[in-house]
């Protein structure tokens, strides 16, 4: 049901119920809190504030005790729900809390016991993993911890552009608006929005951020007590179920939430049988979440590139610059065979190697494409680098050899080593 004109109407909540909306596609809407005390996503609504919500958003405000609300503008979808997993999850909260300050309480050098709550949360596309991130992300800082933010979902993407595995330091509840903050991410470049195309690679590179991390937290006991909270991919089967395992390995998970799901739940509380201290706990997923089409899903993923380059509401100006064909090298990871067909026992096929660094030529092929800014200083560091951000390519200009690329800042690029996948974008 689409609301009537963009009026203004009060919605009184009930405690323990919340407000579920769909912004309309091209319509401002604004939403405050007129009484009581209410939250999306965990983030406590500033009484009486208005508070713009972008167009395409969906979000729901939830009270634990009774509020009254005032809505602006023109939703898809509004409704009131009283049936929510909320006290599921607050329960959940409480105890990761707990443990928390057991793990600050012990001795340092105890290596399990001053270890924090290493949280995944997992699930079928679609069932609420990033807004149960968000909450668990959000209650943490209201009580005084700055947990790490890990998101492995290459499809949508929370912290930046899609197609990257990265985290961030979160050390405020989490803004409604704004989302997750930027100032310190750490950003790896898959290059690709599905794992399928080259799951070795993604691997690599959770490994990398993974033992990026463990430096971190042995470094740093405060948010080593606070723990980390995973965002993974809706795709639970085959490969998928594979990459799972390995996350829950490599980032020394020691929580499991998984949201409806019961068959990857015993699935997983099978695999994890010898290792006692990896708790698997399953949670309804919330009744708020709507089934995403694959034309939907690309819809957002090419929102979160426009985000990234002009802000959740529009306010920043990108920056176009061109540069020469021969002030940068643009490489593609993966691809080309290992060894030349002479090499191999007869018979045997060239496998394409999963991380070989390939020097890509510069052509009309790239127009359109998303390019990572390796912080490598030698191509043979790309795949162990982080990237310092993103450019998209407007134009190539093949006689004078020129790009003309949209970057988020003014001045030179921070690096003449770029990466290329398969992510583009079509303003």
């Amino acid at each position: 049901m689409a609301a009537g004109p963009a009026s203004s109407r009060q919605v009184k909540l009930a405690k323990e119920s919340e407000l579920r909306i769909e912004v309309a596609a091209d319509s401002p809407f604004r939403v405050r809190l007129l009484s009581g005390t209410a939250e999306i996503f965990g983030t406590e609504l500033p009484p009486g504030n208005w508070l713009s919500i972008p167009s395409r958003q969906k979000f729901a405000i939830f009270t634990w005790h009774g509020a009254t609300v005032e809505v602006e503008g023109t939703s898809e979808v509004q409704y009131v729900a009283d049936e929510t997993p909320m006290v599921s999850y607050v329960n959940v909260h409480a105890i990761l809390d707990r443990r928390r300050a057991r793990a600050k309480a012990s001795s340092k050098n105890d290596a399990i016991a001053s270890q924090g709550p290493r949280i995944i949360v997992v699930g079928p596309t679609d069932s609420g993993k990033s807004s149960l991130c968000r909450m668990l992300l959000s209650w943490a800082c209201k009580q005084g911890w700055k947990p790490m933010f890990v998101d492995l979902d290459i499809g949508q993407g929370s912290i930046t552009v899609p197609g990257c595995i990265s985290s961030t330091p979160i050390e405020m509840p989490i803004d409604a608006v704004e989302g997750i903050p930027l100032e310190m991410p750490i950003v790896y470049y898959y290059g690709h929005t599905t794992p399928s195309i080259n799951a070795e690679l993604y691997k690599v590179l959770a490994k990398e951020l993974a033992q990026t991390l463990e430096r971190h937290f042995s470094a740093n006991a405060e948010s080593r007590a606070a723990g980390m909270v995973i965002n993974t991919m809706g795709w639970i089967e085959g490969m998928g179920y594979e990459l799972l395992l390995h996350a829950i390995d490599i980032f020394n998970v020691n929580v499991v939430l998984v949201l409806g799901q019961e068959k990857l739940y015993s699935m997983l509380k099978d695999v994890t049988k010898s290792k006692p201290n990896v708790d698997i706990v399953k949670l309804h997923k919330s009744g708020g979440v709507v089934s995403r089409n694959p034309k939907f899903r690309q819809k957002s993923r090419s929102f979160r590139i426009r985000e990234y380059f002009y802000g959740p509401l529009n306010d920043l100006s990108p920056h176009s610059n061109i540069v020469s064909f021969t002030d940068i090298t643009v490489f593609r990871i993966g691809g080309g065979p290992q060894a030349p067909r002479s090499a191999l026992p007869i018979g045997a096929e060239p496998v394409a190697d999963p991380i070989r660094l390939v020097a890509v030529n510069i052509n009309r092929d790239l127009l359109h494409l998303i390019l990572a800014v390796s912080y490598a200083k030698e191509p043979d560091q790309i795949i162990s680098s982080n990237v310092a951000g993103f450019i998209y390519i407007t134009d190539i200009d093949i006689q004078r050899k020129k790009i003309t690329y949209l970057a988020p800042c003014p001045g030179e690029l921070p690096s003449k080593l770029l990466i290329v996948g398969t992510v583009n974008w079509l303003e």
